[in-house]
């Protein structure tokens, strides 16, 4: 299957930036394939490195407002019915809706940055009709340092490309903890100035 997706990746090539951002708008393309070949790509002198990392983040924005739409238009059912043929099964919507559940809007930018929920967050984000102008600037925020990562850590290791995805989640992973953990903190903090106010006003 891999080598299947490899050898359509490789036709948007004659696309340029166009043919990234195109490729990841599939989102049964997995971008930890695309971004870190098209990092490859600059390493071999056919594109530059932020004009690659732009076309990736804007591919990786558009490509997550598909099954946004999906969830928003379609829900539940038609998901469970067609979900299959494109990767997505109860348990993976189960995962989705638990974190988008426990922490609201934000996930359209922290989930981005976990891996096992990244890329299905935004079926709940529809389902739940979130401003899509909103998950859309969360998701181009949370998508530009991890397109860069994966296609930079493809441009340095080069002709290695394709251990750039074990190595990548090593960053990444970090980075997506200590994102969750801030915006948990600023929620507490939301929650509990919150009581505060309201226990003045009583007293």
């Amino acid at each position: 299957m891999e080598e299947f997706i490899l050898s359509i990746i490789e036709n948007f090539k004659e696309l340029s930036y166009l043919g990234i951002m195109l490729a990841l708008t599939i989102e049964f393309v997995p971008a930890e394939l695309v971004l870190p070949l098209a990092g490859f790509w600059v390493y071999e002198g056919d594109m530059t490195l932020w004009g690659t990392v732009l076309a990736g983040t804007i591919g990786g924005t558009f490509g997550p407002l598909t099954l946004y739409a999906v969830g928003r238009f379609g829900g539940r059912p038609f998901l469970l019915k067609f979900g299959k043929f494109v990767f997505i099964n109860e348990e993976k919507l189960a995962k989705a809706d638990t974190f988008f559940a426990r922490n609201g809007a934000m996930v359209a930018f922290t989930a981005r940055f976990l891996p096992g929920v990244r890329t299905l967050i935004s079926i709940p984000c529809g389902m739940a009709k979130m401003n899509v102008w909103v998950f859309s600037i969360y998701t181009f925020l949370a998508m530009f340092p991890i397109t860069f990562i994966y296609v930079y850590l493809g441009f340095k290791l080069g002709e290695r490309w394709k251990d750039v995805a074990e190595l990548a989640n090593s960053y990444i992973l970090p980075i997506g903890i200590g994102v969750l953990v801030i915006f948990l903190l600023y929620k507490f903090l939301s929650i509990r100035r919150k009581k505060l106010i309201n226990k003045n006003i009583v007293n």
